[in-house]
């Protein structure tokens, strides 16, 4: 019979950095923990309360002005040669000439020589001419170089003393319009051709030339199907186009309307344009037009003709919308009670300017007095100070100064206002409304107690209390 032997048990040996492995593990493991759990309810938190979104006031309009394309007409006139040959050009491109200027010359191309002396008096008239240009020269401009020739040599043909200056009265008393019939002049194999009045040289024509007020129609506003000519070129022929003479500084500006916009714009005598291409605003007499094909907006200027002589079509605003002053979103707007105190119980107490009010105190042996209660005034208006509810109590009695009368504290009357957040929590600040529309109204600026510009407000109102702190 086999003997029985018992086994002895053999305890595990435990070392001491096993222990601090294991307790160093658990530490660990539970700050994890900690941190997450944390992070989780914050997140929990973020997501369900009300988050408090802030706006910063700006300047300006209500709305945008609404931008229309116009349509240009002037006093426009083109000019046709007489000749045919070589044609050199003696004015500058978009440049004001006189009245008998000479502007082109038509000849064989072959430059006449002209030996004749100019008096002091036009030398003196050609050098300022040529300090002018070179004080005022730009070398990015290099092609200017060529118009100021083209003007020079017409200023030399015409200071020249063998060219004698047409004279518009010596012509045939029968003409019906003496005062524009210039004769050109032949001077050395050149037909020298002049101005037929004062006004501003164009070398293009796009055809609207004839278009007045009476014959406009809605294709005379289509874009895609406009073009301009270039009337510059080295031979001519009789009877072909030379030059454009712009001979007046009153022009107009003419717009299709729609119904909504004709009553929008109607009662108007004046308007004020903003011209989109250089910024430029100007005023200008208003007229509305009933058309074959619809209704258009006449407006018309006396100035600044120069400025848009080359453009048939303007991109344009109308300044319609004038209110202007601090813009914030009718959101951001909350309504907030005041006692009303009626005018003539404020006073001044102390050593400061600040406005307060006596209120009638009783101690103990019921003797009355008038203790100095200093307080914001919101606003003064309809008779009234306008005060923080809670620098009084209703029922509270203030007295009139040097006077027996006394004022019960108990009516109040709302006033509009928006939170400021400028310093962390809500803050009420007075607005006044001029205008306002879906979304938006302009509130005046520098109104006591109230808001200015690049103040960051609450967007919403509804979303925060008085005095609550929106940033922790």
């Amino acid at each position: 019979m086999p003997s029985l032997k018992k086994k002895k048990w053999k305890r595990p040996d435990i070392h001491l950095s096993d222990i601090k492995k294991v307790a160093t593990l658990n530490i660990g493991t539970i700050l994890f923990g900690a941190l997450f759990i944390y992070m989780l309810i914050s997140v929990i938190m973020y997501l369900t309360a009300t988050h408090i979104t802030s706006y910063q006031v700006t300047s300006g309009p209500l709305s945008r002005n609404q931008t229309y394309t116009a349509l240009i007409l002037r006093s426009e006139q083109l000019v046709q040669s007489s000749t045919a040959g070589h044609i050199s050009y003696y004015a500058r491109d978009n440049s004001k000439v006189k009245k008998e200027g000479a502007v082109y010359s038509v000849g064989n191309g072959e430059t006449p020589e002209n030996t004749v002396p100019l008096t002091d008096e036009q030398l003196t008239q050609v050098r300022s001419s040529v300090a002018t240009f070179a004080n005022g020269f730009d070398s990015d401009n290099f092609y200017d170089t060529y118009s100021f020739k083209y003007e020079l040599e017409g200023s030399l043909i015409q200071y020249a003393g063998d060219i004698t200056q047409p004279d518009s009265t010596d012509t045939d008393s029968t003409s019906e319009n003496t005062s524009d019939v210039i004769a050109p002049q032949t001077i050395g194999g050149e037909t020298i051709n002049y101005a037929p009045a004062d006004g501003l040289i164009q070398f293009i024509s796009d055809g609207y030339e004839e278009v007045t007020e009476e014959t406009l129609t809605a294709d005379d506003f289509n874009q895609k199907s406009y073009k301009q000519t270039n009337l510059r070129r080295e031979q001519v022929d009789v009877g072909d186009d030379i030059y454009k003479l712009i001979t007046s500084e009153k022009w107009s500006l003419y717009i299709p309307l729609t119904d909504t916009q004709v009553v929008s714009l109607a009662g108007r005598k004046t308007i004020r344009v903003r011209f989109v291409k250089d910024g430029i605003t100007q005023t200008g007499d208003f007229t509305l037009l009933t058309g074959n094909d619809g209704y258009y907006a006449k407006i018309t200027f006396t100035s600044g003709m120069i400025r848009y002589a080359s453009d048939r079509f303007v991109e344009i605003e109308l300044v319609t919308n004038t209110e202007t002053g601090l813009k914030i979103p009718l959101s951001s707007i909350v309504n907030k009670d005041f006692y009303v105190i009626p005018e003539g119980y404020e006073t001044t107490g102390g050593d400061s300017d600040e406005i307060g009010f006596l209120m009638e105190t009783t101690d103990g042996d019921s003797k009355s007095s008038s203790e100095f209660v200093s307080t914001t005034v919101y606003a003064q208006q309809d008779g009234f100070y306008y005060v923080d509810v809670t620098a009084f109590a209703e029922g509270d009695v203030l007295v009139k100064p040097n006077s027996t009368e006394r004022y019960t504290i108990r009516d109040t009357m709302p006033l509009e206002g928006v939170y400021s957040t400028n310093r962390g929590y809500a803050v009420f600040r007075r607005v006044s409304i001029i205008d306002q529309n879906e979304e938006y109204c302009i509130v005046e600026s520098g109104t006591d107690y109230g808001i200015a510009l690049y103040d960051n407000i609450v967007y919403d109102s509804s979303t925060v209390k008085e005095e609550e702190i929106l940033y922790k």
